[in-house]
């Protein structure tokens, strides 16, 4: 089977990691993006920096913008799809995830499941 990208980023999100990275300094590498228990959905997107690349650690790159993927949160964000947006209430990262079963009502939390690893490879094919 041929390695695939876990997650992709749209451009608006990679010029939001960009100007992130462009605040913090030459330690930071990238953003890294994980999940964590917690909401009223039950997991929480996490975004955090990322000043070092941990032992095999899947990232993706987009016009010079890095993003590594927690390696336990792997199986959850197969096939995501990372984007920003700004409206009048709030701005962010989000997430389109075909993983995701459902989201809490203010959107903050979601419930997600682990990807189906026989489908994949069988799109692979």
């Amino acid at each position: 089977m041929g390695r695939f990208t876990v997650m992709s980023m749209t451009d608006t999100a990679a010029d939001r990691v960009k100007a992130v990275l462009a605040t913090k300094g030459e330690d930071a590498l990238g953003l890294r993006v994980g999940i964590k228990k917690g909401g009223c959905a039950g997991m929480e997107y996490t975004v955090d920096l990322a000043t070092e690349a941990k032992p095999g650690e899947d990232s993706i790159e987009k016009d010079g913008a890095r993003v590594f993927i927690a390696p336990e949160a792997v199986l959850f964000l197969l096939g995501t799809e990372m984007d920003y947006e700004e409206t009048v209430l709030r701005s962010g990262f989000t997430f389109r995830n075909p993983n995701q079963t459902s989201a809490c009502g203010c959107g903050e939390s979601v419930e997600l499941k682990q990807a189906d690893l026989a489908a994949l490879a069988g799109q692979a094919g």
